[in-house]
Protein backbone atom coordinates (compact mmCIF):
# COMPACT_ATOMS: atom_id res chain seq x y z
CA UNK A 1 0.00 0.00 0.00
CA UNK A 2 1.47 3.35 -1.04
CA UNK A 3 1.67 6.41 1.17
CA UNK A 4 -0.81 8.13 -1.18
CA UNK A 5 -3.30 5.34 -0.55
CA UNK A 6 -2.88 5.61 3.21
CA UNK A 7 -3.33 9.40 3.05
CA UNK A 8 -6.47 8.95 0.93
CA UNK A 9 -7.88 6.59 3.57
CA UNK A 10 -7.06 9.09 6.34
CA UNK A 11 -8.68 11.87 4.30
CA UNK A 12 -11.81 9.75 3.82
CA UNK A 13 -12.09 8.94 7.52
CA UNK A 14 -11.50 12.59 8.50
CA UNK A 15 -14.19 13.80 6.12
CA UNK A 16 -16.54 11.02 7.26
CA UNK A 17 -16.11 12.22 10.85
CA UNK A 18 -16.89 15.75 9.67
CA UNK A 19 -20.05 14.43 8.02
CA UNK A 20 -21.14 13.28 11.49
CA UNK A 21 -21.32 16.95 12.51
CA UNK A 22 -22.71 18.42 9.26
CA UNK A 23 -23.70 16.24 6.31
CA UNK A 24 -23.14 18.65 3.42
CA UNK A 25 -20.29 20.83 4.69
CA UNK A 26 -17.50 18.22 4.25
CA UNK A 27 -18.88 17.34 0.81
CA UNK A 28 -18.71 21.04 -0.08
CA UNK A 29 -15.12 21.29 1.20
CA UNK A 30 -14.20 18.17 -0.81
CA UNK A 31 -15.87 19.73 -3.85
CA UNK A 32 -13.81 22.90 -3.34
CA UNK A 33 -10.61 20.86 -2.96
CA UNK A 34 -11.34 18.95 -6.15
CA UNK A 35 -12.42 22.08 -8.05
CA UNK A 36 -9.19 23.89 -7.16
CA UNK A 37 -7.18 20.68 -7.80
CA UNK A 38 -5.98 20.38 -4.21
CA UNK A 39 -7.05 16.75 -4.08
CA UNK A 40 -7.62 14.30 -6.90
CA UNK A 41 -10.68 12.09 -6.61
CA UNK A 42 -11.33 8.69 -8.14
CA UNK A 43 -12.25 8.84 -11.82
CA UNK A 44 -15.90 7.96 -11.18
CA UNK A 45 -16.17 10.76 -8.57
CA UNK A 46 -14.64 13.61 -10.58
CA UNK A 47 -18.09 15.20 -10.88
CA UNK A 48 -17.81 16.36 -7.26
CA UNK A 49 -15.31 18.97 -8.46
CA UNK A 50 -17.64 20.34 -11.13
CA UNK A 51 -19.09 23.85 -10.96
CA UNK A 52 -22.63 22.46 -10.71
CA UNK A 53 -21.69 20.18 -7.79
CA UNK A 54 -19.86 23.05 -6.10
CA UNK A 55 -22.90 25.33 -6.31
CA UNK A 56 -25.36 22.59 -5.30
CA UNK A 57 -23.28 21.48 -2.31
CA UNK A 58 -22.66 25.10 -1.31
CA UNK A 59 -26.39 25.85 -1.25
CA UNK A 60 -27.13 22.58 0.58
CA UNK A 61 -24.46 23.44 3.17
CA UNK A 62 -25.89 26.90 3.74
CA UNK A 63 -29.45 25.55 4.11
CA UNK A 64 -28.29 22.82 6.50
CA UNK A 65 -26.30 25.20 8.71
CA UNK A 66 -29.20 27.68 8.92
CA UNK A 67 -31.78 24.92 9.54
CA UNK A 68 -29.90 23.80 12.67
CA UNK A 69 -30.66 27.19 14.23
CA UNK A 70 -34.42 26.82 13.85
CA UNK A 71 -36.14 25.33 16.93
CA UNK A 72 -37.91 21.99 16.33
CA UNK A 73 -36.40 21.81 12.81
CA UNK A 74 -32.99 21.05 14.36
CA UNK A 75 -34.26 17.89 16.05
CA UNK A 76 -36.30 16.87 12.99
CA UNK A 77 -33.21 17.37 10.85
CA UNK A 78 -31.24 15.08 13.15
CA UNK A 79 -33.77 12.33 12.44
CA UNK A 80 -33.16 12.40 8.70
CA UNK A 81 -29.49 13.35 9.00
CA UNK A 82 -28.49 10.05 10.60
CA UNK A 83 -29.10 7.89 7.51
CA UNK A 84 -27.82 10.72 5.29
CA UNK A 85 -24.61 10.90 7.34
CA UNK A 86 -24.09 7.16 6.92
CA UNK A 87 -24.49 7.44 3.16
CA UNK A 88 -22.39 10.61 2.89
CA UNK A 89 -19.65 9.16 5.11
CA UNK A 90 -19.50 6.12 2.86
CA UNK A 91 -19.51 8.32 -0.27
CA UNK A 92 -16.68 10.62 0.84
CA UNK A 93 -14.60 7.61 1.77
CA UNK A 94 -15.18 5.88 -1.56
CA UNK A 95 -14.46 9.07 -3.51
CA UNK A 96 -11.08 9.66 -1.90
CA UNK A 97 -9.55 6.15 -1.77
CA UNK A 98 -7.01 5.46 -4.48
CA UNK A 99 -5.23 2.37 -5.74
CA UNK A 100 -7.27 -0.30 -3.94
CA UNK A 101 -9.52 -2.98 -5.33
CA UNK A 102 -13.23 -2.11 -5.42
CA UNK A 103 -13.97 -4.77 -2.79
CA UNK A 104 -11.50 -3.33 -0.30
CA UNK A 105 -12.49 0.25 -1.17
CA UNK A 106 -16.20 -0.38 -0.56
CA UNK A 107 -15.57 -2.42 2.59
CA UNK A 108 -13.44 0.39 4.04
CA UNK A 109 -15.97 2.98 2.92
CA UNK A 110 -18.91 1.23 4.55
CA UNK A 111 -17.12 0.28 7.77
CA UNK A 112 -14.74 3.20 8.34
CA UNK A 113 -16.55 5.97 6.46
CA UNK A 114 -20.18 5.13 7.13
CA UNK A 115 -19.41 3.78 10.61
CA UNK A 116 -17.47 6.86 11.72
CA UNK A 117 -20.11 9.26 10.39
CA UNK A 118 -22.90 7.26 12.04
CA UNK A 119 -21.14 7.09 15.41
CA UNK A 120 -20.55 10.83 15.49
CA UNK A 121 -24.01 11.78 14.14
CA UNK A 122 -25.68 9.50 16.71
CA UNK A 123 -23.77 11.21 19.50
CA UNK A 124 -24.48 14.75 18.27
CA UNK A 125 -28.18 13.93 17.77
CA UNK A 126 -28.43 12.52 21.29
CA UNK A 127 -26.65 15.58 22.68
CA UNK A 128 -29.08 17.92 20.90
CA UNK A 129 -32.08 15.93 22.14
CA UNK A 130 -30.69 16.11 25.69
CA UNK A 131 -30.17 19.84 25.28
CA UNK A 132 -33.71 20.26 24.01
CA UNK A 133 -35.15 18.36 26.97
CA UNK A 134 -32.99 19.98 29.63
CA UNK A 135 -32.93 23.58 28.37
CA UNK A 136 -36.14 23.70 26.28
CA UNK A 137 -33.88 24.13 23.25
CA UNK A 138 -32.26 27.35 24.48
CA UNK A 139 -28.76 25.81 24.36
CA UNK A 140 -29.26 24.18 20.94
CA UNK A 141 -27.82 27.11 18.95
CA UNK A 142 -24.61 26.80 20.99
CA UNK A 143 -24.36 23.10 20.09
CA UNK A 144 -25.15 23.90 16.44
CA UNK A 145 -22.37 26.48 16.32
CA UNK A 146 -19.86 24.10 17.89
CA UNK A 147 -20.82 21.29 15.49
CA UNK A 148 -20.47 23.56 12.46
CA UNK A 149 -17.09 24.86 13.61
CA UNK A 150 -15.81 21.34 14.32
CA UNK A 151 -17.02 20.17 10.90
CA UNK A 152 -15.26 23.07 9.16
CA UNK A 153 -12.01 22.54 11.06
CA UNK A 154 -12.06 18.75 10.61
CA UNK A 155 -12.79 19.07 6.89
CA UNK A 156 -10.00 21.57 6.27
CA UNK A 157 -7.47 19.67 8.36
CA UNK A 158 -8.42 16.41 6.63
CA UNK A 159 -7.81 17.97 3.21
CA UNK A 160 -4.46 19.60 4.03
CA UNK A 161 -3.14 17.36 6.85
CA UNK A 162 -4.85 13.95 6.57
CA UNK A 163 -2.66 12.34 9.24
CA UNK A 164 -3.58 15.04 11.78
CA UNK A 165 -7.22 14.65 10.69
CA UNK A 166 -7.04 10.95 11.50
CA UNK A 167 -5.52 11.69 14.91
CA UNK A 168 -8.35 14.15 15.63
CA UNK A 169 -10.94 11.53 14.64
CA UNK A 170 -9.45 9.09 17.14
CA UNK A 171 -9.45 11.79 19.85
CA UNK A 172 -13.08 12.75 19.12
CA UNK A 173 -14.26 9.14 19.16
CA UNK A 174 -12.34 8.53 22.40
CA UNK A 175 -13.90 11.62 24.03
CA UNK A 176 -17.39 10.58 22.88
CA UNK A 177 -16.78 7.11 24.34
CA UNK A 178 -15.63 8.57 27.67
CA UNK A 179 -18.68 10.85 27.87
CA UNK A 180 -20.96 7.94 26.98
CA UNK A 181 -19.44 5.79 29.74
CA UNK A 182 -20.06 8.57 32.28
CA UNK A 183 -23.69 9.21 31.36
CA UNK A 184 -24.70 5.64 30.60
CA UNK A 185 -27.03 4.38 33.32
CA UNK A 186 -25.41 1.82 35.54
CA UNK A 187 -27.10 -1.55 35.43
CA UNK A 188 -27.83 -3.23 38.69
CA UNK A 189 -26.95 -6.85 39.05
CA UNK A 190 -30.10 -8.89 39.25
CA UNK A 191 -28.28 -11.90 40.38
Amino acid sequence: MTSETVLSIFLGIGLAASVGFRVFLPLFVLSLASYFELWELNDSWQWIGSTLALITLGVATLVEVIAYYIPVIDNALDTIALPLATIAGTAVMVSTISDLSPVITWALAIIAGGGTATAIKSTTSTTRLGSTLSTAGIANPVFSTIETIVSIIMSIISIFLPILGMVLVIIILYLFFKVYKKIKPKRKNSG
